[in-house]
C-alpha cells in the first residue's frame, strides 16, 4: 500500500497546479525551489509533501495530455 497524503496538503498542490501550472515540471527537486519562491511553508516536511503531490499531478496530467493526443490521429 502507498502512503496517505493529507487533505492540505492535496487542497494546496491542487491550486497551486492550478493558478501556477506552466512553472512547475516533472522533476521533484525544481518543484521544491518553484514552491518556496511562490508561497513560505514553515514545515520543511509539509514543503516536500506538496511539492512531491505537485510533481504527481504533473506527471497525470502529461500522459492523459498524450493519451488524448493519441487518440485524436
Amino acid at each position: 500500500m502507498g502512503k496517505v497524503r493529507s487533505d492540505v496538503v492535496k487542497r494546496i498542490a491542487r491550486e497551486l497546479v492550478e493558478r501556477f501550472s506552466d512553472k512547475f515540471t516533472t522533476d521533484f527537486e525544481s518543484n521544491k525551489k518553484i514552491l518556496d519562491s511562490l508561497i513560505k511553508i514553515q514545515s520543511q516536511r509539509l514543503r516536500n509533501q506538496v511539492a512531491g503531490y505537485i510533481t504527481r499531478l504533473i506527471v497525470l496530467t502529461r500522459k492523459a495530455e498524450g493519451a488524448e493526443a493519441r487518440e485524436e490521429v
